[in-house]
């Protein structure tokens, strides 16, 4: 039931485009550490290439996704189907973060709706794309993106969200210094903050 490619079909980009959700796994190396899945929605994703995706990162109550890549460069993108016909994909890669003070920032943030909150962008080279039945999974009918988040960003202002960011997302659960901690640092040897 299993298919294995070596990348991103044009078949499997319309079936991404056509996903309200998506999936985000990482871990760190240690045995003791903790493996994260984070589900992704908003219009957030986008396909760079056949074997490369980037997903706009907003902010949250944790940042292990990016405290992996930073140690080990492991990512899993995960797709289903909540309708018919049943598939699941999975993207397997090496990922990076991409923070606001790259220089590839402006270009990549240009491909994304202007969201208020936004952390980083997570960039994935993939090297195995993988499709599986789906048969298990449950149909369910989409209703609509929360505005939860959009709105408690809003609320929070751009103060407010780098506050949080500093408070929250420097360090993941198991101890893992993030890419944000390193812009912290710089901010404060620039004077910024």
């Amino acid at each position: 039931m299993a298919k294995v490619f070596d990348h991103i079909t044009k078949e499997l980009q319309e079936f991404i485009a056509d996903q309200h959700l998506f999936f985000v796994a990482s871990a760190p190396l240690s045995a003791d550490g903790h493996v994260n899945m984070s589900p992704k929605g908003l219009d957030c994703f986008r396909i760079l290439s056949p074997h490369q995706v980037a997903y706009l990162d907003l902010t949250g109550s944790g940042n292990e996704t990016s405290a992996h890549l930073q140690e080990n460069g492991r990512i899993t993108l995960m797709f289903c189907a909540f309708a018919e016909p049943p598939l699941i994909l999975r993207l397997y890669g090496k990922g990076q973060t991409i923070l606001p003070n790259s220089p590839d920032w402006d270009s990549l943030y240009s491909l994304f709706p202007q969201f208020p909150g936004v952390r980083q962008i997570i960039i994935a080279d993939i090297e195995r794309v993988q499709t599986s039945c789906g048969f298990g999974v449950p149909l369910y009918e989409y209703q609509g993106q929360r505005r939860t988040l959009i709105d408690w960003a809003n609320k929070k202002g751009e103060q407010g969200i780098k506050d949080y960011q500093q408070q929250k997302n420097v360090v993941s659960i198991d101890g893992l210094s993030t890419p944000l901690r390193e812009l912290d640092k710089e901010n404060l040897h620039l004077g910024k903050v």
